[in-house]
């Protein structure tokens, strides 16, 4: 599915209102086959994606946990993020794309830099706290438990990152302290 400004991080939750007819007939493709389908963003001036050049290939693989489908044909869904991957061939480009997908494997960041690193996007998280960012009480239950840096990284972005191209920045490594540097840059700029 490609999607204006639109990420799925490994770890984080995307509802979605599905009812364009080409995503219908997706989703009902999805549900009787292994619940996954990718979440791709279009390119900055793009509005519709006519061709594999106008999005980008690294999305998210999301699992749909929950559907609700409606009488009028629309469905209402969680979707959770598993997995960053990019598509290496469109096997079919209609009535959706079915693309071959090959994960981007996280490149591991050494204990010590890695308890550095998530020490400074911690802290850096209270700073919002303390400027008033609503923080919901799950997302805090979330960072104080979260013990990999690679997952510490994809929960804060998709919590706090509100520039979709720095999003998309952050989806698109997979060295983890590469991630966590680029994420305390981008969090310390967009700061309230």
């Amino acid at each position: 599915m490609v999607l204006p400004d639109a990420t799925l991080f490994p770890h984080a939750l995307m509802p979605l209102l599905i009812f364009e007819p080409r995503y219908r007939a997706m989703l009902a493709w999805v549900l009787e086959q292994q619940r996954m389908f990718c979440i791709a963003m279009m390119k900055p001036g793009i509005t519709e994606a006519r061709s594999e050049e106008d999005f980008h290939h690294v999305a998210g693989l999301g699992l749909v946990r929950a559907c609700v489908q409606h009488e009028d044909g629309t469905s209402h869904l969680m979707l959770q993020g598993l997995a960053r991957v990019r598509f290496a061939d469109f096997v079919q480009n209609t009535p959706f794309r079915i693309a071959a997908l090959q994960e981007l494997v996280a490149v591991p960041v050494a204990a010590e830099e890695g308890e550095t690193l998530s020490a400074q996007v911690l802290e850096i998280c209270a700073h919002y706290r303390a400027r008033g960012v609503d923080v919901p009480e799950e997302l805090d239950r979330r960072l104080a438990q979260a013990s990999d840096p690679g997952e510490l990284s994809d929960v804060v972005a998709h919590a706090f990152i509100r520039d979709s191209q720095r999003r998309q920045h952050l989806l698109e490594q997979s060295d983890v302290a590469v991630r966590l540097r680029a994420l305390i840059r981008h969090l310390t700029e967009e700061m309230p």
